[in-house]
């Protein structure tokens, strides 16, 4: 590590370049600064950047002027990004120029919204934990936000890990929790009506204890929307500690609240955060703007005893 990455990765708040990274008075998250999401990025700046996303998980650049354009090369800074499988009616094809966007918008034309995910809250999730490779990072950038409500919540799973009771790590340092599209086990009908989602048949297991790709820390891998149950354990005994690990990891004390406002771009990295949101009037217009970027199947934080 270079030492300017040190210092960055040591110090409260930091300027590294024109960048300044500022932590947030929370579980995780910081704000930066000084960089121009309209440019391309030096190599100073993506390090920078690429510690601080390490260091906080969660990284919120405001009062931003992005395009779609902008949004696609940063983005792909990081990886691929990935096609998306699912389209609700395909409604947001003539207003996006790459099809791996996705409007998340209660905007209605003619009755029917432009965009996914339109109204109320939405329980924990980590995106693409149904699939064998789920996300590795997710980008959002605010348009039209409420005045009040539909804020995101990012709960930090490094944390969840180390705050858990030892009988529990004991208990599931080797067992998989299977995870499904909107199929977690407290997803009522009513929930998948709500958000205009059919629910389908992907699902994959992983291990509930994760292992970061860069950190190598372990990560509690749960989540209320996803997590169907655990696998291995008789059923009733499973969901009720499947039950103990997402009220621990919703814990407000490893949540930060991000209330957004427009202009804010804010990414965050699936591999160690759930995220959810809060509810907001109907009434209210709210159009976000998503891209993700490609991951690798999670590994074991602990290998399987022989």
């Amino acid at each position: 590590m270079t030492s300017s990455l040190k210092n960055l990765a040591n110090s409260p708040i930091v300027s590294s370049m024109k960048v300044r990274v500022e932590p947030i008075d929370a579980p995780c998250g910081a704000r930066i600064t000084g960089v121009n999401l309209g440019t391309a990025l030096d190599a100073d700046t993506y390090s920078a950047v690429h510690r601080a996303w390490l260091d906080y998980q969660v990284l919120v650049f405001p009062d931003t002027k992005m395009t779609e354009e902008d949004q696609i090369r940063f983005t792909k800074y990081w990886g691929d990004m990935p096609l998306r499988k699912r389209y609700a009616g395909r409604r947001e094809e003539s207003r996006r120029s790459h099809e791996s966007i996705m409007l998340i918008s209660n905007i209605r034309e003619n009755g029917e919204a432009i965009g996914s995910l339109p109204d109320g809250d939405m329980m924990f999730h980590s995106d693409g934990q149904y699939d064998e490779h789920p996300y590795r990072y997710t980008m959002l950038y605010a348009l039209e936000v409420p005045s009040v409500g539909g804020n995101t919540l990012f709960a930090n799973l490094y944390k969840a890990f180390q705050t858990l009771p030892a009988e529990l790590k004991g208990l599931l340092s080797n067992v998989k929790a299977q995870h499904g599209y909107y199929a977690g086990r407290h997803v009522t009908l009513e929930i998948l009506q709500a958000l205009g989602i059919e629910r389908v048949a992907d699902n994959w297991t992983h291990p509930v204890f994760t292992a970061h790709e860069e950190t190598r820390r372990p990560v509690l891998y749960v989540s209320r929307l996803l997590t169907r149950g655990l696998c291995g354990l008789p059923e009733d005994e499973g969901n009720e500690i499947l039950d103990r690990l997402l009220d621990h990891a919703e814990n407000a004390d490893l949540v930060y609240e991000h209330v957004w406002s427009p202009g804010d771009f804010v990414i965050w990295d699936n591999r160690c955060l759930n995220h959810a949101r809060t509810d907001f009037s109907g009434g209210e217009r709210r159009l976000l703007r998503r891209t993700t970027v490609q991951g690798v199947r999670p590994q074991a934080a602990f290998a399987k005893a022989a």
